[in-house]
């Protein structure tokens, strides 16, 4: 959507529900999601100025994972009653006067995320202080895993089977680029397959489950956002795909995480805060690592045919091979 478009149907908006005085100011773009999400702010009749964020899909897009950001509204809520450390969302519309489109307005929390392979330059690249953020990260999934969504979503979603969470990336990686990237790919499904455990505990994932989905203030956590791909499912996904992104084996000396703790560390973290202790975890970690070596199948053959201008893609690309190759390796010593 036009900026100018957004800025006229926000301020309509604002307009209506906190009256004729208040001014939406300073909109902007949020980094790195693609036309989806917004920054503005609120001033009052005195300029005091209240900082909110907008979520709302392009218009003709088919609703579904990012794009249906709608479905967000009842989870952030849910999540917020709970005491979840995520964002209100004090409004959200389907079909609205102000938009074409569906739309939900979070309040805006203090901090940034942190980016786990390029960092802003608010957080210091040192392991004094990277590590505490991973170290809360991995607690703070210890917490959200006592989330009950059967109290709070119980009619939110269906559990998604775990034999979906790997069948459904075939047709992700038939694209890929470089066939020796399909061929990885088949292989490790193969194996995931051979090896699935029960998928219990079925609950809430958040599907991107990592340092750059939180939020951070003054080496604080403050909030945990980007909730586009969560699902009802095998909760331990998340706990997997954070080891996975902290696993070196996965990156490359191009690009690769920023100081993170040892996959064996956040687990542990993982296991004392919930009391217990996953034998299936690693089989997690290598889902997540085919799971994302079958997106980046995606995306970069996007980049490279011009479809979708992200040089970032080509970054984690390098690691697809390594990917594959270590969520084989973790299979097979289960």
């Amino acid at each position: 959507m036009d900026i100018e478009e957004l800025r006229s149907g926000l301020s309509a908006f604002i307009n209506a529900e906190l009256g004729s005085a208040a001014r939406v100011v300073n909109l902007q773009e949020s980094d790195g999601h693609a036309g989806l999400t917004f920054l503005f702010e609120v001033l009052d009749a005195q300029d005091a100025a209240t900082g909110y964020v907008i979520k709302l899909p392009p218009k003709g897009v088919r609703r579904h994972g990012n794009t249906d950001v709608y479905r967000q509204a009842p989870l952030m809520r849910a999540l917020h009653k709970a005491g979840v450390p995520v964002p209100q969302v004090p409004w959200a519309y389907d079909d609205n006067p102000w938009f074409e489109v569906p739309f939900i307005i979070m309040e805006r929390l203090p901090g940034r995320v942190f980016f786990v392979w390029d960092p802003p330059a608010v957080f210091e690249r040192t392991p004094a202080a990277a590590e505490p953020l991973w170290e809360q990260c991995a607690v703070a999934l210890a917490q959200l895993h006592q989330f009950d969504w059967r109290t709070h979503l119980a009619d939110w979603e269906q559990p998604e089977a775990l034999t979906d969470q790997i069948t459904r990336w075939e047709r992700i990686y038939a694209q890929a680029p470089e066939p020796a990237w399909v061929k990885a790919a088949e292989a490790t499904e193969k194996a995931l397959l051979a090896l699935l455990p029960n998928g219990e505990p079925v609950g809430l994932f958040h599907g991107d489950y990592q340092p750059g989905n939180i939020l951070y203030h003054e080496g604080q956590l403050t909030g945990i956002i980007d909730w586009e791909i969560s699902g009802i499912g095998a909760k331990l996904l998340d706990i997997g795909w954070l080891m996975m992104i902290a696993d070196q084996a996965n990156w490359t000396p191009v690009y690769h995480p920023i100081h993170p703790l040892s996959p064996e560390r956040l687990r542990t973290l993982f296991e004392q805060g919930v009391g217990k202790r996953y034998d299936e975890i690693p089989w997690y970690q290598a889902l997540a690592g085919y799971r994302l070596a079958c997106i980046a199948c995606l995306n970069v053959k996007l980049h490279r045919r011009g479809q979708r201008h992200d040089p970032a893609w080509e970054k984690i690309g390098l690691g697809v091979m390594p990917m594959f190759t270590r969520a084989q390796e973790i299979l097979a010593r289960l």
